[in-house]
């Protein structure tokens, strides 16, 4: 068995081959041997909604689905409106407080700009 390289975007070394490009389960890059790597920007992150609206600190926002809340006995329903969201660089990109859920962190590809 020969050694797979380790992934270029985050170094981790359980990637594995699937035909002819390599995986990283750990951050889902998919690249292809002796690809040139991007190298991320050191400026500020681009937050975009599900259809490419780019999002700021203070916009308002409608959920696009239903999401499933972990301890809820109810989802958060689509076309529920949120204001006044801040951004922030995690995985979940969207911190808000949602009323009759309280604080909450959502993924901006599950969201549109109001």
């Amino acid at each position: 068995m020969t050694d797979m390289p380790n992934c270029p975007q985050c170094g981790s070394n359980f990637s594995y081959s699937d035909g002819t490009i390599f995986v990283c389960p750990e951050c889902g890059h998919e690249w292809v041997e002796g690809e040139a790597v991007a190298v991320p920007e050191d400026g500020p992150r681009i937050h975009k909604d599900a259809v490419g609206n780019v999002l700021q600190d203070g916009d308002s926002i409608t959920v696009n689905k239903d999401l499933k809340v972990k301890g809820a006995s109810s989802p958060v329903k689509a076309g529920t409106k949120v204001r006044n969201i801040r951004l922030v660089d995690e995985d979940h990109d969207i911190d808000c407080k949602i009323d009759g859920f309280g604080a909450m962190k959502l993924k901006s590809e599950f969201v549109r700009k109001a």
